[in-house]
């Protein structure tokens, strides 16, 4: 089975990189000690601040090997290929039924972020972008229905 391309940006890949960064050298040592204090409270089998400290340390653990692999499976984008057609790193402007343009940039999905106008490729809208023109009309099922786009530009 192949692997999941991970899509990123030069500014989402710098993003992750120093998430990674302050979970290992802040958040990582930040929780050792709050286990060490906890600890020092004595018997840890019933101790609340001890088992509060050992989950944080798993998520943080946790998070730490998700930007791990993302980042050792990313493909960087430096910017779109071509602006013929909607593909990962294009900006799409997009018009809908009542004339209302929005502007969306397609990005990998570990950089999506819908309300700053940043959709995943995964998403139901980003997946009915790929590969269309611009004059395109697309189709969206959403939870109200069917929904239709017209992409005015591509950038």
């Amino acid at each position: 089975m192949a692997e999941k391309v991970n899509y990123l940006t030069a500014d989402g890949r710098k993003k992750l990189e120093e998430e990674l960064e302050y979970l290992i050298k802040v958040r990582r040592p930040q929780v050792a000690e709050r286990i060490r204090q906890a600890k020092e409270g004595g018997d840890i089998s019933e101790n609340s601040a001890y088992d509060e400290a050992k989950n944080e340390q798993g998520f943080v653990e946790g998070r730490i090997c998700d930007v791990e692999a993302t980042l050792r499976d990313a493909v960087v984008l430096t910017r779109p290929l071509s602006t013929d057609k909607v593909q990962v790193g294009s900006r799409v402007t997009v018009v809908d039924n009542e004339g209302e343009a929005v502007v969306y940039h397609i990005v990998g999905s570990a950089e999506a972020d819908p309300v700053e106008g940043r959709i995943s490729n995964e998403s139901p809208m980003g997946q009915a972008l790929m590969g269309h023109r611009v004059g395109d009309a697309v189709s969206v099922r959403a939870p109200s229905g069917n929904l239709r786009f017209t992409i005015k530009a591509i950038g």
